[in-house]
């Protein structure tokens, strides 16, 4: 390990966590995915596979090829992030783990199906299921103690306020390498390690990428 010597066995993020030093941002996002894998002992990493998704999940997998690696296919994405998600599993040799909502078997491409705005009263029904409660799932199966998150302060009011480490969903700690990054450093990495991309992605649950659609706020 260079830099910042660690003295705690796997599992000990929570002490480690305590000492400002350890997830110092100075540090780099690199350099803190290392950190937060060497402390971790069932790390997972989530992603959507959004443009800029892939920096992280490039930076986490190439340190820890076989992280499990969470995606919560809501049912709606593009038939163009469908077929992204299967050529940068081959690629990258992803230990993929898709959730989906309860009773929803077969992936439904976006605009097939009619869906609630964030001004209808049933919009936080619809984010529960089919986002937060798979979400949720997933991590009752996979009993993580680390979650690695691609979130950034740049892009919601809430997640302005967070720390590197801060608590996450049963009991884990939630690591976020790149909070401090901008999307310019995001373009940078990417571009660096000539990463694909693809641009043709819907969240339903964000249909504007300054909401917050829940999933950082799960306990």
């Amino acid at each position: 390990m260079n830099g910042t010597e660690l003295h705690f066995s796997a599992g000990h993020l929570a002490e480690a966590a305590a000492q400002p030093a350890i997830f110092n941002a100075n540090l780099g996002p690199e350099r803190l995915v290392e950190i937060a894998l060497t402390l971790a002992a069932t790390p997972v990493i989530s992603t959507n596979f959004r443009p800029g998704a892939i920096a992280l999940l490039h930076m986490v997998t190439r340190q820890l090829p076989a992280i499990p690696v969470i995606w919560v296919d809501t049912g709606f994405n593009t038939p163009a992030t469908y077929r992204y998600v299967e050529s940068v599993q081959k690629q990258f040799g992803l230990n993929l783990k898709v959730f989906t909502p309860r009773g929803q078997h077969k992936s439904i491409s976006g605009g097939s199906r009619s869906f609630p705005r964030p001004s209808d009263p049933e919009f936080e029904e619809f984010v529960e299921s089919v986002k937060l409660e798979p979400f949720r799932r997933a991590f009752k199966e996979l009993r993580p103690d680390v979650w690695l998150t691609g979130v950034r302060r740049d892009q919601t009011e809430f997640r302005r306020n967070l720390d590197i480490v801060s608590a996450g969903p049963n009991g884990t700690h939630k690591v976020a390498p790149i909070l401090h990054w901008g999307a310019q450093d995001v373009e940078s990495y990417i571009t660096r390690h000539r990463l694909p991309q693809e641009f043709d992605y819907f969240d339903p649950t964000k249909p504007e990428d300054h909401l917050e659609c829940g999933l950082q706020l799960v306990s």
